[in-house]
């Protein structure tokens, strides 16, 4: 991945698709009969949304993905059973969450052989891997926008992938009311955000919302034309109380493996450190068109001829499909909600498009 910067885009890209967009049957999570609720307008719903008020929580999630993608190679190195963040974008998995204030997180994600957690507390970060016996720690400056970033950026919570969708509300979403709804116990209303290009892959995007706490109790994305769910992240037992502080303390284990991360410095700083993260622009990174058909490019840069010896590089191509058009020549993953080409370039077109979309940005682009 180093040597070719460009694939870097790639995983990002996909969950990037998953929080905005809409398959096998997962089923829904959680929900049992439509509860009889006064009624709500959409406007009404999404200022429940902004203006909830949460002291804390704790509960269970359960996250299920099935995007229609082919077995890429475990980049991650983590073994199978394991609780491998990575393993977010495919199969179900379960998740603990503890919530005590934007500076008090914990996410736990349970793996049959071990867990992966995220702890924030106060200005200490901590990223716990029971199956390597192995802490990283890092200080969060003021400057930080988000409390537990991951390497594929991938929400953790129902709140998370809300928020993510929401984000994507402009002229081109329409949104309505769907059926209520009781999910963990709780009686939920129903937003429905869908695109009104018919060019996106994406059907529908349903957030149900608790009819008291106005909190997201479950996510759903449907890919066009289908009735069955490609994504969904939503809780199966929730408390409201406040957690016990205990929950947001971590001390490593005896014998772990501790290491501290200096963090990503501000890309905005004149002075940034030589080797700090770029910012996109910097990085080559554009988008093309606006709202649910937006594609992303993203340039290779010079080392991207290099690239093309990189061994973890060689294990991605050779599960994407080779392509070629009068465009140039590249490797394509397509799933049931986005598509993302590769070209022997090294630039990344990615959306919630139809590889035929892609083509015709990357030959714009040519």
């Amino acid at each position: 991945m180093n040597s070719r910067p460009a694939l870097r885009w790639l995983v990002p890209a996909a969950a990037v698709a998953v929080v905005v967009g809409g398959g096998a049957a997962v089923g829904t999570l959680a929900a049992t009969a439509e509860p009889s609720l006064p009624p709500r307008t959409a406007q009404q719903l999404l200022v429940d949304l902004q203006t909830a008020r949460l002291d804390g929580l704790s509960g269970t999630v359960v996250q299920s993905a099935d995007l229609g993608l082919p077995n890429l190679p475990n980049l991650s190195g983590a073994g199978s059973g394991t609780a491998d963040i990575a393993s977010l974008l495919t199969d179900t998995n379960q998740l603990r969450v503890w919530y005590s204030g934007p500076d008090k997180t914990r996410v736990a994600l349970m793996g049959t052989l071990g867990e992966t957690d995220v702890i924030r507390n106060g200005k200490d970060l901590w990223l716990w891997s029971s199956k390597q016996n192995k802490a990283t720690h890092r200080t969060i400056s003021d400057a930080d926008t988000r409390s537990h970033q991951l390497p594929t950026d991938l929400p953790l919570t129902p709140q998370e992938a809300a928020d993510r969708a929401l984000a994507a509300v402009d002229p081109t979403t329409e949104v309505s009311v769907g059926r209520s709804a009781t999910i963990a116990g709780r009686d939920a209303y129903e937003l429905v955000l869908a695109p009104r290009d018919k060019a996106s892959l994406v059907g529908q995007v349903r957030i149900a919302i608790d009819a008291t706490e106005h909190v997201p109790l479950r996510l759903e994305i449907y890919p066009k034309g289908s009735d069955q769910t490609a994504f969904q992240i939503a809780f199966t037992q929730i408390d409201f109380a406040r957690p016990d502080e205990a929950q947001f303390r971590f001390n490593p284990p005896p014998g772990a493996a501790v290491e501290e991360s200096t963090g990503v410095p501000e890309a905005a700083k004149p002075d940034r450190p030589e080797g700090a993260p770029k910012t996109a622009e910097e990085a080559g990174v554009t988008t093309v068109g606006e709202g649910w058909t937006t594609v992303v490019v993203a340039k290779g840069g010079e080392d991207a001829a290099a690239g093309q010896q990189d061994e973890q590089a060689k294990q991605v191509l050779g599960v994407l499909t080779p392509v070629s058009g009068a465009w140039g020549s590249g490797h394509l993953l397509s799933g049931r909600l986005f598509s993302a080409l590769l070209t022997d370039d090294g630039a990344i077109y990615a959306g919630l498009v139809s590889p035929e979309r892609l083509y015709e940005v990357a030959l714009e682009h040519k």
